[in-house]
């Protein structure tokens, strides 16, 4: 028998089904998340998993309502130990979750109070983020609800699991009886690794960042703004089937130390540095894709500190395979105070490694924070991204870079694939009376002679500076 052709572990495919090609699996994809929020829930000690975080509710229910709802905390849904899924919705979106999604058919068991079918999809709302009116009851109705379910199932003197939820909320579930702990942690395991689908939908994910940033290096230019660049770079990916476009971060220039992690209306320079994170949805998940250009031409000074940008990522993703540590990946990146830092809180983001999954930080997470002292086992089937970032010695440029990857049997696969080896120089090519612009050069001109760079030093400044380490 000839052998099995090898599949790559983060497949791309088209976005569309067809009947000719085994693509994901959206209704596998439901079940396999649900059966993991469930065999975690049965690990804990908790009666019940109560969700008010729209990742949470997508991840154990399948259903979703559009990105607009995302910061009200008004939906919520809970999960019953030994019980199904129950999201309470707008009345609206409660009857089309009832129509379209059949997974939430629980219609065998007996009517609700009012008299309604049984059904996994209920119409409710909670306290929309204080914006109701105290006195109207809308967190007193929350917990009837809850405790309603929980005691159908004999689970009412059970602790309750919540992963985020406003205060009256809370204070109404402790006035019915009920004692509220922590179940973020019990969604967060759940997740730690993903299913063979949710790995092809965040690489068809990555593949969509790919396209906008080749978009992007066309596009950027002296005289663009940062805040044009987010313009296009979003109406790319909304054109390829973006879900939503979470963000942008758009930094250029002076701008890129400190980093402020929040685009403006700067227009870009020739010899300026720009990086980008590009932040979006498909399906539900998510990216965190950093790359750092050279606008027009770069600096030595800037070469410098994206080469030793490019070598920290380097090193940490070599050593990424199943068993290693967060410890053992932090322990390759600089302490806060070898690039300008006080401490590692202060730093915190800069050299930094998360999860990505329905949110772009999951389990788990690499930080010289936390990780040397509590770290975590890398296990196959986890996604993240890691990100690293260094200062230029001209004190106000920067690189900044980041891969995300798939952990495999015996490695990782890198899933971001637009290059990053080396600094690109996006823009125009200038040509001078004897030929073409260097694009190795300083846009403070005069530093570009022998005798405007110190003369001697030259070859001493052109030197990458050495490892710190």
């Amino acid at each position: 028998m000839p052998a099995t052709p090898s599949v790559k572990t983060a497949q791309t495919f088209g976005p569309n089904a067809v009947d000719w090609e085994n693509r994901i699996d959206l209704a596998r994809l439901r079940a396999e998340r649900l059966a993991r929020v469930k065999a975690e829930l049965d690990r804990s000690e908790l009666g019940g998993l109560l969700s008010f975080d729209f990742a949470n509710i997508r991840y154990m229910t399948s259903t979703h309502i559009g990105t607009w709802a995302m910061d009200k905390l008004i939906r919520f849904a809970l999960l019953p130990r030994g019980g199904e899924p129950i999201v309470w919705d707008f009345g609206s979106a409660a009857r089309h979750h009832q129509l379209y999604n059949p997974w939430l058919d629980h219609t065998g068991g007996p009517a609700t109070p009012d008299g309604a079918a049984r059904t996994g999809a209920r119409a409710g709302i909670s306290t929309l983020r204080g914006a109701f009116h105290p006195a109207a009851g809308i967190a007193e109705d929350v917990a009837s609800k809850i405790v309603a379910v929980l005691r159908e199932h004999g689970l009412a003197g059970e602790p309750l699991g919540v992963d985020v939820a406003e205060m009256p909320v809370l204070v109404a579930l402790a006035a019915a009886g009920i004692t509220a702990v922590d179940g973020q942690q019990v969604f967060m395991e759940a997740r730690r690794v993903k299913t063979r689908d949710e790995i092809a939908l965040l690489t068809q994910a990555c593949s969509m960042v790919d396209a906008a940033y080749s978009e992007l290096y066309e596009f950027l230019r002296p005289g663009i703004r940062e805040n044009e660049c987010v313009g296009m770079v979003s109406k790319v990916l909304y054109d390829l089937g973006s879900e939503y476009v979470e963000g942008v971060n758009a930094i250029s220039g002076e701008r890129c130390s400190p980093h402020p992690h929040v685009y403006s209306d700067r227009l870009i320079r020739p010899g300026d540095p720009a990086f980008f994170d590009i932040l979006h949805s498909y399906l539900g998940y998510r990216t965190c894709y950093y790359r750092t250009f050279a606008v027009g031409s770069a600096s030595r000074a800037q070469r410098d500190a994206y080469v030793r940008c490019r070598e920290y990522i380097d090193e940490a993703i070599a050593l990424v395979k199943p068993g290693a540590t967060t410890a053992d990946i932090v322990s390759r990146w600089p302490a806060a105070e070898q690039f300008g830092f006080a401490d590692e809180t202060a730093a915190f983001g800069l050299q930094y490694g998360h999860g990505v999954g329905l949110s772009i930080w999951e389990k788990p997470v690499f930080s010289r924070l936390v990780s040397l002292d509590h770290p975590e086992p890398l296990e196959e089937g986890m996604v993240f991204a890691l990100e690293t970032y260094w200062p230029a010695s001209d004190g106000w440029s920067a690189a900044r870079i980041e891969e995300e990857v798939v952990v495999t049997g015996d490695g990782c696969e890198v899933i971001t694939k637009f290059p990053a080896e080396e600094l690109l120089v996006a823009g125009s090519r200038y040509w001078t009376a004897g030929g073409s612009l260097n694009t190795l050069r300083d846009s403070q001109s005069h530093r570009n002679t022998p005798a405007g760079r110190g003369g001697e030093k030259r070859a001493e400044e052109d030197a990458v500076p050495p490892d710190p380490r």
